[in-house]
């Protein structure tokens, strides 16, 4: 499975690209303030990948890659949410994105997440694909935005990061829209 956007593609995870992932994993360079959630632990990608590839209806981690040059500059991923209901029928996808520093700014990000969230739509019968974001983080709620999200509003204190709780602000994504 591979989505092909204008300037991008989302592939899935290779065997090779799993040292690179590990290192950057935990690194403030390439997490950011936002993404920074701590290391991953040794081998943890490794098993991971070896059981499904890194994608599966619950969990899923994709690289995003130029399509001029087929350079490596980040990773999306997406996991199910099931706190609407019970019922399989109000499970909806959290999808989010680490790009690298030197790529950040320059649209891709907004084409990694629409991309993202085609692609979760037209292959599991869900009406809602979600994002969270810091509310310090402008840049990411006006990629989200611009990526055909809509600012549900702030949820408060929802994230431990850093030392110290953040609020968030939710944005969706429905089916039709």
């Amino acid at each position: 499975m591979a989505v092909r956007g204008e300037r991008i593609l989302l592939r899935p995870v290779r065997r090779s690209d799993l040292d690179m992932l590990q290192k950057r994993k935990g690194d403030s360079f390439y997490e950011g303030e936002f993404n920074n959630f701590g290391m991953v632990a040794e081998g943890q990608l490794e098993e991971h990948f070896s059981q499904d590839g890194l994608i599966d209806k619950n969990f899923g981690n994709l690289v995003v890659e130029t399509l001029d040059d087929q350079q490596f500059i980040g990773t999306v991923s997406y996991h199910s949410v099931h706190a609407y209901g019970p019922s399989a029928t109000s499970m909806a996808y959290n999808i989010g994105i680490s790009l690298d520093p030197e790529q950040r700014f320059k649209g891709y990000g907004v084409e990694a997440q629409r991309l993202l969230a085609q692609y979760l739509l037209a292959t599991y019968p869900i009406m809602r694909i979600e994002a969270t974001t810091d509310i310090e983080n402008r840049a990411e709620q006006h990629a989200l935005e611009k990526a055909g999200f809509h600012r549900d509003g702030v949820i408060r204190a929802a994230q431990w990061r850093n030392g110290a709780w953040h609020d968030m602000v939710l944005y969706s994504k429905l089916r039709g829209e």
